[in-house]
């Protein structure tokens, strides 16, 4: 058969969510208190894990109490600002006093600042002892448990991960060489693309084949090549986005990407089964004009279902024999059916 014939590659992808976000330990202390359930959906602001907030309260007070003291001495200092001022003026005082004055005043300030600054650092490490869900989606299986220390390595740090996964990243690495083939086809479609046309959206054309087998219901889309090549690997790494309703699709699962790298057009499929090779070369049984069995040497690309691509060697219109090939010789005579 001739028609138009997509060509497909395929590469071993990992499914990542759209956001995965690590649950971090911001202060070191021993855990009190988990507020949900493993494996199951937490909402944005949802109370996660609490750490035990009583020495950050001590800190606190202790940061309070420092204000209090640099206040009190800020006011004792713009007193004697205050009053020695008019007596400078009279030459009561020496200009050094009035200097010393407002030097110790603005010391009391800068003090001042310092102690609520310390004061603001000490709240909001004590902030930190509730560690609350930065968005909704599923929460996986805790790093720890009530009454570890946690915080400070070697005791866990990422205490869980939330993932958003209604739709889902898939990454995945190609060869340069395979990067430059498809860079050079998409190049090739653009061009051919009419100029001043608004441009069209782009429609999903990757396919996911999961583990089992199957292909996944939802075709995605590429969004995102990397800046460059790895070096040590000499691959680029690509990512497209999947939609996942059902949610079947979880981080971390592996699948393969089937991929439409190019479209032959008119291209030849022949049945595989008619395909002889030996020693690296391929061949078919055609009948000629004379319904004479002739040997074709044939040049091929890669196999579509249970038929293969044909790049050279046949021409449209030709008779293939594709059946009784153990009996088929060059020479004989056939009338095709």
């Amino acid at each position: 058969m001739q028609k138009d014939v997509p060509v497909y590659r395929e590469y071993i992808g990992e499914i990542y969510g759209e956001k995965d976000i690590p649950i971090r330990a911001r202060v070191e202390g021993f855990l009190e208190g988990l507020y949900f359930d493993e494996g199951s959906e937490v909402h944005e602001g949802q109370l996660l894990y609490s750490i035990d907030p009583r020495p950050f309260e001590e800190k606190v007070n202790a940061k309070k109490s420092e204000v209090a003291e640099a206040e009190t001495m800020l006011a004792k200092a713009e007193s004697d600002l205050n009053r020695y001022k008019p007596l400078a003026e009279l030459n009561a005082v020496s200009k050094s006093d009035l200097d010393a004055a407002q030097a110790q005043y603005d010391a009391s300030i800068s003090s001042l600042e310092a102690a609520r600054a310390n004061l603001r650092s000490a709240e909001i490490e004590l902030g930190y002892t509730n560690i609350y869900s930065p968005i909704t989606g599923i929460i996986g299986m805790t790093e720890a448990r009530v009454g570890d220390f946690v915080g400070r390595e070697p005791n866990p740090v990422i205490l869980n991960t939330v993932s958003q996964t209604e739709n889902v990243k898939v990454r995945f690495y190609l060869t340069e060489t395979d990067y430059l083939f498809l860079a050079r086809e998409y190049t090739e479609r653009v061009e051919e693309e009419i100029e001043g046309k608004e441009p069209q959206a782009r429609k999903p054309n990757i396919e996911l084949i999961l583990a089992d087998g199957s292909v996944y219901e939802h075709k995605g889309l590429a969004d995102f090549i990397n800046r460059s090549v790895d070096p040590s690997t000499g691959s680029i790494l690509v990512q497209a986005s999947f939609p996942n309703p059902g949610l079947i699709l979880r981080p971390g699962m592996y699948a393969r990407l089937k991929i439409v790298a190019r479209v032959v057009d008119n291209g030849i499929l022949i049945p595989l089964r008619c395909v002889m090779e030996m020693q690296g070369i391929k061949s078919v049984f055609i009948v000629d004009d004379s319904n004479k069995v002739v040997s074709q040497e044939i040049t091929t690309g890669p196999p579509i279902g249970d038929y293969i691509l044909v790049t050279g060697g046949l021409e449209a219109g030709d008779k293939v024999v594709i059946d009784a090939l153990q009996k088929v010789r060059s020479d004989m005579s056939s009338r095709p059916g």
